[in-house]
């Protein structure tokens, strides 16, 4: 098989060093990567020989000199703040890249249907990572489900990954850049929780601050609790010195999936190059309900409560 070149947008942020791995383990090139940040040393861990912009339109040039020269970009791997994915994609598809797009694809439903109806007029796809229905545990999960005839399950969902007070002076504390807490550390849960039980039938939010989410959930034979925190005061004792605390049970019964994340990109990466990845049609469950999150009235005594819910004021 032809080695596959890649561009990367957005070299700088914390989940590139990721996509950089998978290009690298799934034996592509990176040949041009662009970022407004030159803090971009990473590169030379994976791919030093890269070219790098600061400059969008000197990249936009690049790219473009390198496919009438016959070095044509096969896929554009998009790291870029959630509010420029949908655009970076467009920019790959309409430069005739496939784009591999991080999570959230993007804000709003709306704009999946504009990105379908790009897919139709160019003949290229757009891949998102959906890593967690690549984790182990998320797929015995799955298939023990199906295999159960019982007709409903009691869910609920923690995840705690704290941050410092530069989250908020970022993007990522920007609700219109970032979409706010649930979307930027949530929708990939929500998309498990879909994956895993089934179309929403209700969605209610309990809470709603900066740093903190909250909510009642229904999704085919699942009622779903779920709290959201980049608070580290929210972390458990249990967590010990990590960062991080993900805690999914379910009947009672604890679903260990607190480890395995490392490499989900790079197993992402191996599905699409195999042609079985996620297209925009399978974000779009989860999209909606991010995008419901951020409109919904704040409701805390409608639901099954989370024990999180309550503890923090909602503005």
């Amino acid at each position: 098989m032809a080695v596959k070149n890649f561009a990367l947008i957005g070299a700088a942020g914390y989940i590139a060093p990721r996509h950089l791995k998978a290009i690298k383990a799934v034996g592509g090139n990176l040949k041009v990567a662009f970022d407004p940040k030159d803090s971009v040393g990473v590169l030379d861990s994976y791919f030093p020989d890269a070219d790098f912009f600061v400059e969008f339109e000197r990249f936009d040039r690049h790219v473009d000199k390198l496919r009438r020269r016959g070095e044509k970009i096969d896929y554009s791997a998009i790291c870029s703040p959630n509010y420029l994915h949908d655009a970076h994609c467009r920019f790959a598809l309409r430069s005739d890249i496939d784009a591999i797009c991080e999570k959230p694809l993007v804000l709003n439903p709306w704009n999946i249907d504009a990105l379908a109806e790009i897919e139709r007029e160019t003949g290229r796809r757009i891949s998102t990572v959906l890593q967690l229905r690549l984790h182990p545990a998320v797929a015995a999960l799955k298939a023990k489900v199906e295999a159960s005839k019982q007709n409903e399950f009691a869910v609920d969902l923690t995840y705690i990954t704290s941050r410092g007070r530069w989250y908020h002076a970022s993007w990522k504390g920007d609700k219109a850049k970032s979409g706010g807490i649930a979307t930027n550390i949530g929708v990939h849960f929500f998309d498990m929780l879909v994956h895993v039980f089934g179309p929403v039938r209700q969605n209610i939010v309990q809470s709603r601050d900066d740093e903190h989410a909250a909510g009642y959930l229904e999704c085919g034979r699942a009622r779903i609790r779920w709290f959201l925190s980049v608070d580290r005061r929210d972390l458990p004792p249990v967590a010990g010195e990590r960062a991080s605390y993900r805690s999914l049970i379910i009947d009672g019964e604890t679903v260990d999936f607190s480890d395995g994340f490392t490499d989900l990109h790079t197993l992402s990466y191996q599905e699409i190059m195999n042609g079985r990845g996620f297209g925009i049609d399978e974000v779009r469950p989860s999209i909606e309900i991010v995008s419901q999150l951020r409109q919904l009235p704040v409701e805390p005594q409608r639901g099954e409560r989370h024990p999180m819910v309550g503890r923090h004021v909602s503005p």
